[in-house]
């Protein structure tokens, strides 16, 4: 059996994390084995032609080509000092890809990439070809330059590469760009100061856990105490003519004294990823405690129903509390992503069951909504409400599939998360093995073996059958019970299991043989879902939710191509769902029925009228309406979308 053994985040012996993630884990069939798939035979093999496309392979070979003669350069290609990112993610996807399922093809190409990588690093280590090619004086742009964001996802490649292949060729550049960045940050040194986008903190740990250097620890722990006093400058450079504030890059307050999660959604998260590892290695638990803090703010103000963060489209950023637009959500797909990042870390980091059920929110609504199921296609922000006529800025912020951008960070993104999808299934803890997400597939850890048989998330049964176990050996198999599941049964060998779920989690102790199985059942009715009345941007509406899919109604399933903006639902509408094979590769749909708004007054001037005479006025004719899964939504022809309805007025 092939295996992803240690997947991007590996604890160290010393870490204080009472979950380390399992040992074994592959994904066999199924939901995600399916989109799997098609990110391995399309988004993965059609990466490095995107890549050439953009300029961005093409950079690396010219400053190859540069130092071997001084007249030879072609110039930068791109917009974006971080292009070097995009190489870097899809590498890194390629290398958990291959550690899974090895491929001759995928694995020269990789190589190719990697020689194309080294042959572009400096005699001291530096490796960013946007400053190699004439674009700045290195280090001297800590705002907006992007040095060690890059060079955080070198890192993070080189271990995927490292792990996934047990070579040393790219991780002996990683750490040469490790050592050089050590040798210009801190204090009395170069540069005091930190990089305007977060990432090499994680990336740093890792490479300590792995090379078990402590400089690199201490790298990470001097950037994580470094942002907050101000630092960064506030000028504007780099194509950028206003001044974002500190809170934009988390400069504005000290980590350890936030209490909200502001600025840029994706640099915020990146960040407190990091600062998890962090917390883990040291065992700080002053640090621990603003983590939480911070991920409950995020999660009880800041997220969307799906899963997703980042309310304003200005600066990429979190909103005040409660500042949720459904129609003018950014919720940029790399900040769903990052958002796993987080709350993957703090699982580990506790061994609490929230973290992983906010994870399963994002991934099937929030993050996979990014992803075409063509695997071709991108989505670089996820809107909850699409307008008829929607007000869209050009470039990027498209709600329109794209098949790339000009800032690409969300494709390879995409690509890595999913490659590396196994990784995030099963945890080990000292005592037995712990399954937070439920996909077909073989998981292991603590000398526990199972198999997971489910057709999750169209169904609720999930059948866990014990391959290998110690002998004479009590070991704990627990299974998380989702957050949103009202009703479950738990069987061992057919017998019910009493007891409910401790914090989350169902918990089966027992000396384990080969053979024994566990069945879990979970209720999956359909329901309709109302936001906190502080959510004043969809007040009064409801949403469609199955399992841990979040709905929405298109347009283009609607009876006569019906704008979903024209109906309202009642509140104790029935709710029916239907198997569609055929649909969207294979959906569960939701029929309700609803009823076209009242029509307007043709003689009103005015859309506004008295409180006291209003009426709620006569409904029109009710219509059947079908709803299908948000993830797979913009898949078809344009028209507009929403998952908020409105509930009528009650009379």
């Amino acid at each position: 059996m092939n295996t992803t053994h240690t997947g991007p985040v590996h604890p160290s012996v010393r870490a204080v994390s009472p979950l380390r993630p399992a040992s074994a884990a592959r994904i066999e069939d199924g939901f995600w084995a399916e989109r799997r798939r098609v990110n391995a035979g399309i988004s993965l093999a059609e990466g490095p032609a995107r890549l050439e496309q953009a300029g961005n392979l093409a950079n690396f070979r010219a400053v190859a080509l540069l130092r071997t003669d001084a007249l030879a350069s072609t110039g930068f290609s791109g917009d974006f000092q971080f292009q070097d990112s995009d190489v870097y993610k899809w590498l890194e996807a390629a290398c958990w890809q291959l550690a899974d399922t090895p491929d001759e093809a995928l694995a020269a190409e990789v190589e190719a990439v990697v020689g194309v990588i080294a042959a572009a690093q400096r005699e001291d280590g530096y490796l960013q070809t946007y400053y190699q090619l004439g674009g700045g004086i290195p280090w001297t742009e800590p705002g907006w330059g992007h040095e060690l964001y890059c060079a955080g996802h070198l890192i993070q490649a080189a271990l995927a590469h490292h792990r996934a292949t047990g070579s040393e060729r790219l991780l002996d550049v990683a750490r040469r760009l490790a050592d050089h960045v050590d040798s210009v940050f801190g204090p009395g040194k170069q540069a005091d100061t930190v990089c305007g986008h977060p990432g090499v903190e994680t990336a740093l740990v890792e490479l300590h856990r792995t090379t078990d250097e402590k400089r690199y620890l201490d790298l990470a722990q001097y950037f994580l105490e470094r942002r907050g006093h101000g630092s960064l400058s506030s000028g504007a450079d780099r194509g950028h003519d206003r001044d974002p504030g500190a809170e934009y890059w988390q400069d504005h307050t000290p980590i350890r004294a936030a209490d909200e999660v502001t600025g840029h959604a994706v640099r915020q998260l990146y960040l407190l990823a990091g600062a998890a590892d962090l917390a883990a290695e040291t065992g700080d638990r002053e640090l621990r405690t603003a983590l939480e803090r911070l991920w409950r703010d995020m999660v009880t103000t800041k997220t969307y129903l799906t899963g997703a963060v980042g309310s304003r489209h200005d600066w990429e950023a979190f909103g005040d509390p409660h500042e949720l637009p459904a129609d003018r959500a950014y919720a940029e797909t790399c900040a769903a992503i990052a958002s796993i990042h987080f709350s993957w870390r703090m699982a580990l980091l506790t061994g609490e069951a929230r973290y992983s059920d906010l994870v399963e929110r994002t991934l099937f609504n929030g993050f996979l909504a990014g992803a075409g199921l063509d695997g071709r296609t991108w989505l670089y922000v996820n809107p909850l409400h699409l307008r008829t006529r929607p007000h869209e800025r050009p470039g990027d912020q498209t709600a329109r599939r794209t098949p790339w951008f000009r800032c690409a960070c969300c494709p390879p993104n995409v690509m890595r998360l999913l490659a590396a999808l196994p990784h995030y299934m099963a945890t080990a803890d000292g005592s037995g093995l712990r399954l937070h997400q439920y996909a077909t597939g073989v998981y292991g850890g603590d000398g526990l073996t199972v198999r997971v048989a489910t057709d999750y998330p169209w169904d609720g049964t999930v059948t866990v059958t014990v391959e290998d176990a110690p002998t004479a050996l009590a070991r704990t198999l627990s299974l998380r019970l989702p957050a949103w599941c009202a009703d479950h049964t738990l069987t061992v060998n057919g017998a019910a299991v009493e007891g409910g779920a401790q914090a989350g989690w169902l918990r089966v102790t027992r000396e384990f043989v080969p053979g024994d199985t566990v069945r879990l059942d979970l209720a999956m009715p359909a329901r309709l879902t109302v936001p906190s009345p502080r959510v004043d941007a969809v007040r009064g509406c409801a949403a469609i939710e199955r399992g841990p899919l979040v709905y929405c109604l298109e347009q283009t399933d609607q009876p006569g191509r019906l704008d979903p903006d024209e109906v309202t639902l009642q509140p104790d509408a029935p709710l029916t769902v239907h198997g569609r094979t055929e649909l969207l590769g294979g959906v569960r749909t939701v029929s309700v029925p609803g009823s076209l708004l009242p029509a307007d007054d043709p003689s009103a001037d005015w859309p506004y009228v008295d409180h006291a005479s209003a009426a709620p006025g006569e409904p029109r004719e009710c219509v059947e309406l079908t709803a299908v899964p948000y993830y797979a939504w913009a898949n078809r022809e344009a028209g507009s979308m929403r998952i908020w309805l409105p509930l009528a007025r009650r009379r």
